[in-house]
């Protein structure tokens, strides 16, 4: 028995086969989401995981931009 373990688009934390949600764009991409708080901030309030403590894509010394 194998698990299928995908990664949150958002927050980077596993979502194990039967679990979150999968949502596939017009354009054909999947973004797999394991809870909505992960769902609504990447959709709806359109927000960078890198930004956030509680994602595994944080970015400790800030997000360097280009000039």
């Amino acid at each position: 028995m194998s698990l299928l373990v995908k990664p949150c688009s958002f927050c980077d934390r596993p979502v194990a086969k039967g679990t979150g949600t999968m949502f596939v764009k017009n354009d054909g991409t999947v973004l797999w989401f394991c809870s909505a708080k992960c769902k609504k901030n990447y959709m709806t309030l359109k927000r960078d995981p890198r930004k956030f403590k509680w994602t595994n894509k944080y970015v400790k010394g800030g997000i360097k931009q280009k000039k």
